[in-house]
């Protein structure tokens, strides 16, 4: 019979802390930047340029047609080079830039669909208003159309950030020290990975247990 062993978990929090920040940075900059990339696309999408409303649609079926595993690695192995030109700093962390864009990019493809329902659920007369009254159709759609669309998808972006978070700890396939990298090397070293894996995946409940109720509350108030 197994016995449990959680003696190495008290000495292994600092570094699970330290894990947990890394988690929640690639997390937040996933976050802001699949937004801002995923409006951009869903824009776009309803172009009336088919040139544009084509590249868009193309992007958002590509990337989520690819696993994010695969995502990862294709950046990993492929354009590190690249990546470093662009920047222009040689000592930059690939592993981490890697997460950082491969996150961004393939995230925005799920919150342009979002992002495109909650722009469609704006009714057609508030953007015939904006435009009865002299501006242009940029404008109508930035002053008028996005505010009402983002106050409706608001419990949907953050259910998204929510499997965001979890999908994080994907980057253990790029060597990158997650919460969970951590959680996994730190219980492989002193036996206890049981114990350990255990340990994380209650920290990951709990966080997102807490983290979807407040997507209610803020759902019932929003509705």
């Amino acid at each position: 019979m197994y016995t449990f062993d959680w003696s190495s978990i008290p000495g292994a929090l600092p570094y699970l802390w330290q894990g947990m920040m890394q988690t929640l940075a690639i997390t937040l900059v996933a976050l802001v930047a699949g937004i801002v990339i995923g409006t951009i696309l869903a824009v776009m999408r309803l172009s009336k340029y088919p040139l544009l409303s084509t590249f868009a649609a193309s992007y958002v079926t590509a990337f989520r047609s690819i696993p994010l595993v695969m995502v990862l690695l294709w950046f990993y192995l492929l354009v590190p080079d690249l990546i470093k030109k662009v920047i222009g700093n040689p000592n930059l962390d690939i592993r981490l830039l890697t997460a950082f864009v491969a996150f961004s990019l393939f995230e925005a493809s799920y919150y342009a669909e979002i992002i495109r329902a909650g722009i469609q659920s704006v009714s057609k007369g508030q953007v015939s208003a904006g435009l009865a009254l002299g501006m242009t159709g940029g404008e109508t759609m930035r002053l008028i159309v996005l505010p009402q669309a983002f106050r409706r998808m608001i419990p949907l972006l953050l259910t998204q950030a929510i499997i965001l978070f979890q999908d994080s700890s994907l980057v253990y396939v790029i060597g990158l020290a997650d919460f969970f990298g951590i959680a996994y090397n730190t219980g492989n070293r002193d036996g206890t990975l049981v114990e350990l894996i255990l340990f994380a995946g209650a920290v990951y409940l709990v966080i997102c247990l807490a983290a979807s109720t407040l997507v209610r509350k803020l759902q019932k108030k929003t509705t």
